[in-house]
């Protein structure tokens, strides 16, 4: 089975073919343009509507039929949980996120106002977070750190 790997470019300025250029050249193939545009009020979705976001650590399969894992975010949502484990304050847990490169869905840096709201996706995620192999060797490493010398 082949494995793929997602990446979304955000442009917020005029469009420049040499992006296309870049990627193709290093192995990457176009499948989607996305647009936005805000919506006027004659247009706004009705009352029921499915409106709700895709929670954070997931993303749509390949063939739309089920959500799957995404890599980077879950990779996010482990750093955040291990590092709340650890008691680190949120102004560490953001600098952490951000020296990393790791950005919130629309592109921008983590602030602490963000980091806190993951709060009740990360109490959703934890159990299967915890009964990762990944998240093991991080609780032994815990350990290891916190038992006194002898």
């Amino acid at each position: 089975m082949a494995h793929f790997e997602r990446i979304r470019d955000i442009i917020s300025g005029p469009f420049d073919s040499e992006v296309i250029q870049q990627r193709t050249a290093a192995g990457w193939k176009m499948v989607s343009i996305e647009w936005r545009r805000e919506l006027p009020e004659s247009e706004s979705p009705t009352e029921g509507a499915f409106n709700e976001d895709i929670p954070y650590g997931l993303r749509i399969s390949d063939d739309c039929q089920r959500l799957e894992v995404d890599p980077v975010e879950n990779k996010t949502l482990m750093l955040m949980m291990e590092l709340l484990v650890q008691d680190f304050p949120y102004s560490s847990i953001v600098s952490d996120l951000n020296e990393k490169g790791l950005r919130m869905r629309d592109g921008r840096p983590w602030t602490r106002v963000a980091v806190f709201n993951m709060t009740p996706r990360l109490i959703e995620v934890g159990p299967r977070l915890f009964e990762t192999e990944e998240w093991q060797k991080l609780r032994q490493k815990f350990s290891l750190a916190r038992a006194p010398e002898l």
